[in-house]
């Protein structure tokens, strides 16, 4: 008797559950922003120059004439890394490495030198690195640009960073390389230190690359917006390997959010919404919108509010330049100014365009593969604080 009513008891308790668990998705899936989210992640890797980039531009370009408004597709080249193949061959033996988004290509063969710490100038003074390959950790509050510059400045004529978390990552430079990077995975990055600590190592680095990618910056406005008030973006690219969810299907998916609430509104007649590609490669895509951009146009701009990373994490971050600084503190009171600046914000700052930067922080699975998942809750909560600024810089 007792048994079969715990039975039941636990069998009561996961029909509940179930329901809560299919109700919850539902709920979810019904979700447009989760769904538009979830529609760019399903692309998988969407890296720019490549056809699934392309794709997930045709996918936007579709939701946003949904929704009525016209779109253009505005088109750039640039020089874009791709790694073709790029390794490490030591004693005849091939090791997989991933060229450094931006490194130049070459084919340096010398002894692997173990930098102590974290590649800082002081560091590279402990070791000799001329003519030879440096090998360092990531981290240590060192960008990657950073760590290639000094070993640079000391002689060195090619780089490796070794991952300090499980598996590789495709670093990302600000700028080009003067000399061939790449990274290691931490397992084989961390044995290699390991071995040039202890004796002569030599090694061969190969970093390859292609030609000019072809970027599409898609651009959606109501019918006869020549000079928005305005620019409301983020970008759809992603980096190699990864889904690119928070990184920044998110951003991609909350402006398109914002989008879809002012459609009908006069609002929107304010209002230029932006899908930009290239920001991985250093943000091209923004890059290639304001160099296009008319002096008069730039100027008649209020503002840019850039969205980016913010599906993971729970406090919103805010970042302002400009007037944007004291509008969002009267509607949040929490705004930084000129504390985060690796998105396309920076592109319209540079051309003294006010800003405000939507963004969540940190996330751990950052340009890996398990950047497969935002949080619904959090990409609602956002467009919500934006709907609030927007109507503000307007009125």
């Amino acid at each position: 008797m007792f048994l079969r009513f715990r039975k039941s008891r636990i069998l009561l308790g996961m029909t509940i559950a179930f329901l809560i668990a299919t109700l919850t998705h539902s709920l979810f899936a019904a979700d447009p922003l989760f769904a538009d989210a979830q529609a760019l992640i399903s692309l998988g890797a969407r890296v720019a120059g490549t056809p699934t980039a392309e794709r997930a531009s045709e996918l936007l370009i579709d939701r946003y004439k949904k929704l009525g408004y016209e779109v253009e597709v505005q088109t750039f080249t640039y020089p874009k890394f791709f790694d073709a193949g790029s390794s490490l061959s030591i004693d005849g033996k091939t090791i997989e490495a991933w060229a450094m988004v931006r490194s130049i290509a070459g084919n340096p063969s010398g002894r692997l030198v173990a930098v102590p710490n974290y590649g800082k100038p002081e560091d590279f003074k402990t070791v000799d690195v001329r003519n030879q390959i440096a090998i360092v950790k990531r981290g240590g509050g060192v960008q990657f640009i950073q760590k290639i510059e000094n070993a640079a400045a000391a002689g060195a004529i090619g780089v490796l960073i070794v991952n300090n978390q499980p598996g590789n990552i495709r670093g990302m430079l600000m700028k080009p390389s003067t000399i061939p990077a790449a990274s290691l995975p931490q397992d084989v990055g961390t044995s290699l230190l390991e071995q040039a600590q202890k004796t002569t190592v030599q090694a061969t680095l190969t970093v390859k690359a292609q030609p000019d990618a072809l970027g599409r910056n898609v651009i959606a406005h109501l019918p006869n917006v020549k000079q928005p008030k305005l620019i409301i973006g983020g970008h759809f690219d992603s980096v190699e390997n990864s889904p690119g969810a928070n990184d920044n299907a998110s951003g991609t998916a909350v402006v398109l959010g914002i989008a879809r609430s002012l459609a009908k509104s006069p609002a929107a007649k304010q209002i230029w919404f932006m899908a930009f590609d290239g920001e991985e490669d250093g943000l091209k895509g923004s890059e290639a919108f304001v160099d296009r951009a008319t002096q008069p146009f730039l100027s008649g701009l209020k503002a840019m509010l850039n969205f980016d990373m913010v599906g993971v994490n729970d406090r919103l971050l805010l970042d302002g330049s400009g007037t944007m600084t004291s509008i969002a503190q009267s509607i949040t009171g929490d705004v930084n100014s000129s504390r985060f600046g690796g998105s396309d914000h920076a592109s319209f700052k540079s051309k003294n365009v006010s800003t405000l930067f939507f963004f969540r922080g940190k996330d751990p699975n950052y340009h890996s593969p398990n950047d497969k998942t935002v949080d619904p809750r959090l990409l609602k909560e956002t467009q919500d604080e934006a709907l609030k600024i927007v109507q503000k810089v307007l009125q």
